[in-house]
């Protein structure tokens, strides 16, 4: 039902309208989920379920915050990661309002194909800012639409100030890294990768050595399933690498 209506909205609707008022929509159409059962951590909404999503995953109807989403946003105020100079990859709408908002930290947020609310427009293969800027990073699902991902590593790398973090998460795979450079067409990346802007399957392990091949010490951290994934809407097993230089 949610994928019909998004889909007539979109068609209805100007896009600037909704990206304008999104909010205020999805607080009207999120009054038939408020209850008590179930908490988004993003938004502060109490509600009586959250929207399936296929394959599988998790949608707060109130702000359209995913499960990863909420989990991570969970990891960086654990991590007391939200201050400094924070940089972040394609941001959902639901993490940028909150970030923009939070003065203990400078938040540049990009996207270089215009597909996300962001204010800058920085190619990940050169990221336009001086050695050890960032503080944080934070590059979720990005990696695997990257041809060159080792050139991307390298810049993420100069650009990390010495105690500071990435947090990474890419879909993953069991066994080796799958690519082959020889798939270019979206319907063969489709049937390749899973998706039609995807060039590449990480495995955990292929992703951690890539990583440290270009200099970082990496951690896996992989979320086990725990009775408070039902009321935070989260999604278990799930892993995130932490890449840091010391």
């Amino acid at each position: 039902m949610y994928t019909a209506l998004k889909k007539i909205t979109k068609a209805l609707i100007p896009k600037k309208f909704l990206l304008k008022h999104e909010f205020a929509l999805r607080r009207l159409f999120a009054i038939q989920y408020l209850g008590t059962k179930h908490h988004c951590e993003i938004c502060k909404t109490k509600l009586n379920r959250f929207i399936k999503l296929k394959p599988n995953d998790l949608l707060c109807p109130a702000c359209g915050s995913r499960s990863r989403t909420r989990r991570l946003y969970h990891l960086l105020l654990k991590d007391n990661a939200l201050q400094g100079n924070v940089l972040h990859f394609s941001p959902s709408r639901s993490l940028y309002r909150v970030y923009k908002k939070i003065e203990a930290m400078s938040y540049v947020s990009t996207d270089f194909e215009n597909e996300f609310v962001a204010d800058y427009t920085l190619d990940i293969r050169k990221i336009d800012f001086k050695d050890q800027y960032f503080d944080t990073i934070i590059c979720y699902h990005i990696l695997e639409h990257i041809e060159e991902d080792f050139v991307a590593m390298k810049e993420l790398y100069r650009v990390l100030s010495p105690n500071g973090k990435c947090y990474i998460q890419t879909p993953f795979k069991d066994g080796n890294i799958y690519e082959d450079a020889s798939m270019v067409s979206e319907s063969e990346r489709f049937k390749a990768f899973g998706q039609k802007d995807h060039v590449r399957l990480y495995s955990i392990e292929g992703l951690k050595e890539r990583l440290e091949r270009v200099g970082f010490k990496v951690s896996i951290l992989t979320f086990t399933p725990q009775e408070e994934d039902v009321l935070l809407g989260y999604q278990s097993p799930e892993t995130v690498l932490i890449a840091s230089k010391t």
